[in-house]
């Protein structure tokens, strides 16, 4: 830990510049940002926990994530791959010598937690506090010795984006608590399955792992959920940068409300083709045997059921054939197999527009203009849940900042948000 007066000194004098270079994607020449944004959260600290200037603390980061490849497969326990983006969550933060956690996050106030009592609070789902309370519960029951500590919080992964906010947020705590009392000894993969347990059994809500994951690891990560408490991973080395390609994530400006049904129907069909079989879940059912049980599959749950099955089986494969085209650095048919993607899951997953109100189809007509301004090259896809929400975009360095002036002349200033894949997961910025 360092003094937040030696913290500014060093940030001026560009000491920590390679760091944010690596984490932010930048040259050094466009720093100035991210550097003041650091000064911004240790002012902040100082300010809402009455600190002094020689307050000895420590910098912690956790990255929003994108889905690169396999759209709802996760929750069959299939194949996905995952990529840390560079906007995150940064935390100052330092021991109080006290039971008492207090995080204080910017536009929401301050929580408490008492350390005293981990139990889970019923009236406390859906709210910081349980994931709060649930991470910390998380952390003491593997046999760590926790304490009280303040933590000013900022983050610039919007909510509702597709980004993971939440996951980052989980990710960012499970960092710090790691970082402050843990020597960080817990492996970053145990960190994303601390934040799904906090998430799924403090805050209510029965996510998987994926969105832990990718905010946890860093980079581009292909994941293997069949086994699914230890899924299997492997980093993928590739910088879309390289390939001349920026990421672009669109904010379609649709509105989730009264979506939950529609959600839920995409795993509950596809787990009513696995019920067909016996199984659980999509990735216990023979692929061979479901193909050949399509005649009576259509009769006995509908077509609907059937497609979106399909489209879990083609997605995983193409996971697979992603990450062989990055290793193999072919961008162009990594290119074609986004294209495949989005195309599966307007097709068949069918969770691009409901189809309730023809008039309202804000996904589709997204992926529309996208094509129309990437003008044959590149590539687009629906993206995360679906419905509402977001697309992603590949688009040639070339053509970004008219691309990204074309979505947002017809979605809303800053509907299009140009993102890099970041190299490095939760981590300890400045210690």
């Amino acid at each position: 830990m360092r003094s937040i007066t030696s913290i500014k000194t060093s940030l001026a004098a560009g000491s920590y510049d390679m760091t944010l270079k690596s984490l932010y994607c930048r040259p050094v020449d466009m720093l100035g940002p991210y550097r003041d944004r650091i000064v911004r959260v240790l002012d902040g600290f100082m300010k809402e926990f009455d600190a002094a200037p020689d307050t000895e603390v420590s910098v912690y980061s956790a990255p929003g994530r994108t889905e690169i490849g396999g759209n709802h497969t996760d929750h069959q326990r299939g194949k996905v791959l995952t990529g840390s983006v560079d906007l995150d969550a940064i935390a100052c933060a330092a021991p109080n010598g006290s039971s008492v956690v207090r995080i204080y996050s910017e536009g929401y106030g301050l929580t408490t937690v008492d350390i005293s009592s981990l139990e889970p609070v019923k009236e406390e789902e859906n709210t910081t506090k349980a994931i709060i309370r649930g991470t910390l519960a998380a952390i003491a029951a593997r046999g760590y010795k926790i304490n009280g500590f303040d933590a000013y919080v900022t983050s610039d992964v919007p909510g509702g984006s597709g980004l993971s906010s939440s996951a980052c947020f989980e990710v960012l705590i499970g960092v710090t608590v790691n970082g402050l009392f843990c020597a960080n000894r817990i492996p970053l993969a145990e960190i994303a399955k601390i934040g799904q347990y906090a998430e799924n059994v403090y805050f209510g809500k029965p996510s998987g792992l994926l969105d832990q994951m990718g905010c946890a690891l860093g980079g581009i990560v292909a994941i293997d959920f069949q086994d699914k408490e230890n899924p299997q991973y492997h980093a993928v080395d590739f910088d879309f940068a390289s390939a001349g390609y920026a990421l672009c994530i669109i904010d379609t400006g649709a509105d989730h409300a009264d979506l939950t049904g529609d959600y839920a129907a995409v795993p509950a069909e596809m787990k009513s083709v696995a019920k067909a079989f016996g199984k659980e879940v999509l990735c216990e059912v023979d692929e061979e045997e479901f193909y050949n049980s399509i005649a009576s599959l259509r009769k006995q749950l509908g077509d609907r059921a059937v497609m979106r099955a399909i489209h879990y089986f083609t997605d995983c494969h193409r996971v697979e054939q992603q990450v062989e085209a990055l290793e193999k650095r072919d961008f162009d048919k990594f290119l074609k197999l986004v294209s495949s993607s989005g195309h599966s899951s307007y097709m068949y997953l069918q969770n691009v527009a409901t189809y309730r109100d023809p008039a309202d189809q804000p996904v589709a007509l997204s992926l529309a203009m996208a094509g129309y301004y990437l003008a044959g090259r590149g590539a687009r896809r629906v993206h995360g849940g679906g419905f509402a929400g977001t697309i992603q975009a590949y688009v040639p360095f070339d053509l970004v900042e008219e691309f990204r002036k074309g979505m947002d002349s017809v979605l809303g200033e800053g509907a299009c948000r140009v993102t890099y894949i970041r190299p490095v997961g939760g981590c300890t910025l400045i210690d």
